[in-house]
């Protein structure tokens, strides 16, 4: 009896400690959401304001008419959807080689993936942005999609997923039945990298999304993404803070919806790669 009530404390303290990581994790979200609904004077009030207002549909509106966010968010979902499946697929094809093709030079090529983590992305800012003008490309969409259409990270996590969740044995039994390399890549490697496959979409679909230092300097207020487009709220003698957390708050509201619907097929995905390796 006394295990059995150590083990209702023991699983009591659990639920507890993660509620209160939970209530943390949620209070910056609510709190946008509270700030969005008042206005600029109860803001500055002191306590600030911990319930709801009735100003946040007027808040909402202004938000999405001055920032234009209806054309930012159309933008940001473009750019973020095409580096997302340009990354899954590119870096799944390239950590399949790195995990299981045997080449000149693989250890080498790995490592100089590797070391390009390293690099602080402002030492390509100059280089790039002169690139993209050269190009005509500066403030249109290619100008943000094309520099992340692979990242190293990526190779990184679909070659450490891949060197144990593909046994080599299946990838010699395939070729032993003559499948060619596309039929080998379409229906052994994609299927058995499918749950890392998901991971890495919806970090890289979310990293896109909120990524604000290289569109801010390639794009203008005339074709912005959403964090581009969020930063003209904030400009006059007196921004109107209400209006900026109305402005966040709709920026945010896209990807709370997109992991509400494939939150549990990505943590389910992971769960079955788990349970099969």
């Amino acid at each position: 009896m006394s295990a059995r009530r150590a083990g209702r404390r023991a699983t009591a303290l659990v639920y507890a400690v993660l509620g209160l990581f939970t209530a943390g994790s949620l209070f910056p979200l609510l709190w946008t959401a509270v700030a969005a609904s008042q206005d600029n004077a109860r803001l500055a009030a002191t306590p600030p304001p911990l319930a709801f207002g009735g100003r946040l549909p007027h808040n909402l509106g202004r938000a999405w008419s001055e920032a234009g966010l209806g054309r930012a968010l159309l933008n940001t979902t473009l750019v973020a959807g095409t580096v997302a499946l340009s990354t899954v697929l590119c870096c799944t094809l390239a950590g399949f080689a790195f995990a299981k093709l045997r080449f000149a030079g693989r250890r080498a090529l790995l490592a100089v993936v590797i070391g390009t983590m390293m690099v602080p992305p402002q030492l390509a800012v100059v280089p790039l942005f002169m690139i993209v003008a050269r190009l005509g490309w500066a403030d249109r969409l290619p100008s943000v999609v094309l520099p992340s259409l692979v990242s190293a990270f990526g190779v990184f996590f679909m070659r450490q997923y891949l060197v144990r969740a593909l046994p080599t044995e299946l990838l010699e039994a395939a070729r032993m039945d003559g499948a060619g390399s596309l039929r080998l890549v379409r229906h052994v490697v994609l299927p058995a990298a499918r749950p890392a496959m998901a991971v890495l979409g919806m970090l890289s679909f979310v990293q896109s999304w909120n990524d604000f230092f290289w569109p801010v300097i390639a794009l203008t207020q005339q074709n912005p993404t959403v964090q581009v487009a969020l930063t003209g709220l904030g400009r006059g003698y007196v921004p109107d803070q209400a209006v900026v957390m109305a402005g966040a708050l709709l920026g945010t509201l896209p990807l709370l919806l997109a992991f509400a619907l494939l939150g549990r097929h990505i943590t389910g995905g992971i769960m079955h790669g788990a349970v099969k390796g």
